[in-house]
């Protein structure tokens, strides 16, 4: 959408969005926080965590979902596993791989951190089942466009 001035994006109604986005989007940056906190867990702990939940992964995978250097990553998983969180495994379909994956523990420390997550959970249950599918959808879309750039790791 353009604005009276030709440039896309400054009309009053995108301004508005784009800064309720960015409170949301920190607003549950700050509890996500706190409740990996809660769980003697740093952010970055919490998210392998909760992506290991999904299914084993390569380390490479995780720095690539996490946007970071695969050192950083051994660092994370080496301080999950100490905890007794996470394992490493050899990749079936590649001996040379190695797969991290979440222990039952981890499973349950990843669950019992969502569950801990009421930011969105609660303002979200407010809204009908039409509302959220719309909701949905539309982040979806903004998340598909061009200029999104490639879409970020799921919070945990």
């Amino acid at each position: 959408m353009a604005s009276s001035t030709g440039r896309p994006g400054t009309d009053p109604l995108t301004c508005e969005v784009v800064e309720l986005i960015g409170t949301i989007v920190a607003r549950y940056h700050e509890e996500y926080e706190q409740a990996a906190a809660e769980h003697s867990l740093t952010g970055a702990q919490a998210r392998v965590l909760g992506l290991l939940t999904l299914a084993p992964v390569p380390m490479r995978h995780i720095a690539t979902s996490l946007r970071c250097e695969p050192s950083n990553v051994t660092g994370i998983v080496d301080r999950l596993e100490s905890r007794g969180l996470v394992e490493r495994r050899p990749d079936p379909a590649d001996r040379r791989v190695k797969l991290a994956a979440a222990t039952d523990e981890g499973r349950a420390t990843a669950r019992r951190l969502r569950d801990a997550l009421h930011f969105a959970r609660e303002p979200l249950a407010a809204l009908s089942e039409d509302e959220r599918t719309s909701l949905r959808d539309l982040l979806r879309r903004m998340l598909d466009s061009p200029a999104a750039g490639p879409a970020g790791p799921a919070a945990g």
